[in-house]
């Protein structure tokens, strides 16, 4: 039996990070990954839907459409394996990097399942070969998969989940997207680009409620004006697949009938085959390993972070986890938490990206607040960009306008959320963005403009139109 003061299974981001973490500090590390390395950040989320996204917006030539009035038609003979293409070689790509970090870092990458025999101890099992090996800390990475209701028949042909959707043969004519959370969202804006008819369902009357809802409405505006219909208020209740497509029958007694299906509604913690219960551990009734604030589980010397603990379930997030969790078990004086302050990225096309208080939780915790809007469609650079139905959004402290969220839809929303957070987490004010100086022409002076209308608002008169 190998020894290690640290085992992690899993080698997604949390995982990867965790281990690197570890490792920097001399620690003997071992990581085990039962498929590909890069978890589905990098084989079936994160990276492929991105990559996926920025493909739609070249292909279909969306992101000219707003300049020139050009309507470009996909081509007919175009097939996912084209595509994907780049998705491929994107992927490639960090796979290699996060081997080589591995590489670097000293850290035994071991491919196999790993499953608990104790509390120390994890056997890997390889085709026909077995190793065991003990960890005086173990650290839980293995994320999440997609929830397969029992009443969907999924035939990966027609009908997918999230996992499996990138495998299709052939970019289809129509499509249904169950679920309105953000990978609902994402794959439904990136398919409706390309030319898709798409029809999103989804059992709730909005999409992405935990938005600030005029942002929500944007989207769905937006989406609209594209061709996407929306069906709220419906559920599927089966699913008959057939050799051309796909026919979903709902809870309200409506039919629609599709090429393919794609159900993007809930995830759980990818633990099959770890033998939780064999280290003394247990699921929570959400389906994933309860944590404490410093991703302790409940039995000591066991950790986990990532997607397996549950929300927010982020990329970004999960890799911060992972290394705050290694400091906490060796006692190491460097990482000691995770920012509280955490910027959601949604990459819809419209993108979005918020952080913060919205004006419906401030309604919600009955917190004093008044908002500052800037428009892309009065920004200069929006212009040049061909995205005129984008919107910043502040919302701040009448008292001492404090700033306290912000929430942006469009071009660049995800890179530029930073700039708001850094005065969110200061814990300072709109006079900020007042006082700073923004290249010209840029996206980010709206954040100067937004704080113009929310002063203008909070006096009662409009200072200048955003």
């Amino acid at each position: 039996m190998d020894s290690f003061d640290l085992i992690v299974i899993g080698c997604g981001p949390a995982g990867e990070k965790a281990g690197a973490q570890a490792a920097y500090f001399g620690k003997r590390v071992a990581i085990i990954e039962r498929a590909v390395p890069g978890g589905s950040c990098i084989n079936t989320g994160t990276l492929p839907s991105k990559t996926l996204r920025e493909a739609a917006l070249y292909f279909s030539g969306l992101s000219q459409r707003g300049l020139y009035g050009i309507d470009y038609s996909l081509r007919d003979n175009l097939t996912v394996h084209d595509f994907m293409h780049h998705e491929r070689e994107v992927v490639e790509m960090a796979r290699r990097r996060m081997l080589r970090n591995l590489e670097l870092h000293k850290i035994e990458y071991m491919q196999g399942q790993a499953s608990f025999e104790d509390r120390y101890t994890v056997a890997v099992r390889n085709g026909g070969s077995l190793l065991q090996l003990r960890g005086e800390v173990i650290l839980i990475a293995t994320g999440s998969q997609p929830h397969r209701p029992d009443e969907i028949s999924f035939d990966d042909v027609h009908t997918f989940d999230s996992d499996t959707f990138l495998r299709m043969d052939r970019i289809p004519k129509s499509l249904a997207v169950i679920g309105g959370g953000v990978i609902g969202c994402e794959y439904a804006s990136i398919f409706v680009a390309l030319g898709t008819k798409v029809t999103l369902v989804d059992g709730r009357d909005r999409l992405l409620p935990f938005l600030d809802s005029e942002i929500a409405d944007v989207l769905r505006q937006r989406l609209q004006e594209l061709g996407m219909e929306f069906w709220f208020h419906e559920r599927p209740v089966k699913v008959e697949n057939s050799a051309t497509g796909a026919a979903l029958y709902m809870k309200s007694g409506k039919q629609l009938e599709v090429d393919a299906a794609l159900f993007a509604a809930g995830r759980r913690a990818a633990v099959d085959g770890l033998g939780l219960e064999q280290a003394g551990l247990s699921l929570n009734d959400r389906g994933y390993v309860p944590v404490d604030q410093n991703y302790r589980t409940a039995v000591p010397g066991i950790y986990a972070a990532g997607d397996v603990i549950g929300f927010p379930a982020l990329a970004s997030t999960s890799m911060e986890q992972g290394r705050v969790a290694v400091c906490h078990a060796f006692g190491f004086k460097y990482k000691q938490r995770v920012a509280s302050m955490l910027p959601m990225g949604i990459y819809t096309i419209p993108e979005i990206s918020a952080a913060g208080e919205t004006e419906d939780s401030c309604k919600e915790k009955n917190i004093p607040y008044c908002v500052g809007r800037a428009r892309y469609a009065n920004n200069a650079r929006g212009h040049i960009a061909g995205d005129t139905s984008g919107l910043l959004k502040l919302v701040f402290s009448p008292a001492d306008k404090k700033l306290l969220g912000v929430s942006i839809i469009g071009e660049s929303a995800t890179e530029l959320i930073h700039v708001g957070m850094m005065v969110l987490d200061n814990g300072s004010t709109i006079d900020e963005f007042i006082e700073q100086v923004f290249n010209y022409p840029t996206l980010s002076e709206m954040y100067k403009y937004a704080a113009y209308d929310g002063l203008g608002n909070l006096a009662g008169h409009k200072l200048r139109e955003g």
